[in-house]
């Protein structure tokens, strides 16, 4: 696995490829990334805040504790990535790939997920207060116990979803499917706590 030691050698190797590489703890910040390919690349600790990604291919990478705030990867691929405890808030991911991605007690605080595939992700404990997720795929996510206060989930989809004792607090529900969905003790938009059972709606 090559090593990169800093943010000028890897600008200066002029690679368009960091599959597998080293580049954890990486300080990225404000860095032209677009379609970049950093397959399966470990970027732990990493710092990415308001660097441009879009297009970029971070399946199957390592993200853990990367900060990620006010990035742009708009129609990224991080298709079975992990990003357990990163920081995404106020990022935008419209469009965005998280299909099996581990997003375990991520920061996605007023995130910009509008149509993003988050099918079958994880996402327990995850922080998606205000965040933008109009239209998006959630069919068989995991949020268990997140944070959905204020969210937008106008037209997006919570087919099998998991939302136990998930904070839906003020979250916009118009349009949205929830069908064959997991609600026991999700708190509701109205502040009333759901019984036990599945949603049919």
């Amino acid at each position: 696995m090559r090593n990169y030691a800093d943010k000028q050698d890897l600008i200066f190797s002029q690679s368009r490829d960091f599959s597998g590489c080293d580049l954890s703890g990486i300080d990225l910040r404000a860095v032209d990334l677009s379609g970049v390919n950093f397959l399966g690349a470990d970027l732990r600790g990493a710092n990415l805040s308001g660097s441009m990604l879009t297009g970029a291919n971070l399946r199957e990478a390592n993200l853990m504790q990367a900060v990620v705030s006010e990035a742009n990867l708009i129609d990224a691929d991080l298709t079975q990535a992990n990003l357990c405890g990163a920081v995404l808030w106020r990022s935008q991911f419209c469009g965005t790939n998280f299909s099996r991605a581990s997003l375990c007690a991520v920061d996605l605080s007023e995130a910009d997920l509008s149509e993003a595939c988050l099918i079958e992700a994880s996402l327990i404990e995850a922080k998606l207060i205000r965040a933008n997720l109009a239209g998006a795929k959630l069919c068989g996510a995991i949020l268990l116990e997140a944070d959905l206060t204020d969210a937008n989930l106008i037209g997006a989809d919570l087919t099998w979803a998991n939302l136990t004792s998930a904070n839906l607090t003020e979250a916009r529900l118009w349009g949205t499917k929830i069908i064959y969905t997991k609600l026991r003790d999700a708190i509701m938009p109205d502040g009333t706590i759901q019984e036990p059972q599945i949603a049919f709606i």
